[in-house]
């Protein structure tokens, strides 16, 4: 799937997702995430993350992301807008956006 989306590149403090199915959300790592966290926010794969905000001081400094490539997040269910490539939807969201990371 990264051959589809390889050249997408996130800016900023932008995070590309792909939404994962509703119906039984199980992690890579087996965990389940409960419905009443559905019902809060949709779950979604993070597939490419930007470089983080610019912040003041030294040009080229940058505040950290707080996910990474492969975690497993909730979001809002109306975030970020929608995308395709590939023949693919994907959703590109600000990290603030992202309401929780599931462990």
């Amino acid at each position: 799937m990264a051959s589809q989306i390889e050249d997408l590149t996130p800016t900023a403090d932008r995070v590309l997702l792909r939404r994962m199915d509703t119906e039984s959300e199980t992690t890579a790592g087996g965990i389940i995430i409960p419905d009443n966290a559905q019902e809060i926010g949709d779950a979604a794969e993070v597939m490419a993350v930007g470089p983080g905000e610019p912040i003041g001081g030294k040009p080229g400094e940058r505040d950290p992301m707080d996910v990474s490539v492969g975690d497993t997040v909730l979001i809002n269910r109306h975030a970020g807008t929608e995308i395709e490539a590939g023949g693919l939807t994907y959703l590109v969201v600000r990290e603030k956006d992202i309401l929780a990371r599931v462990e």
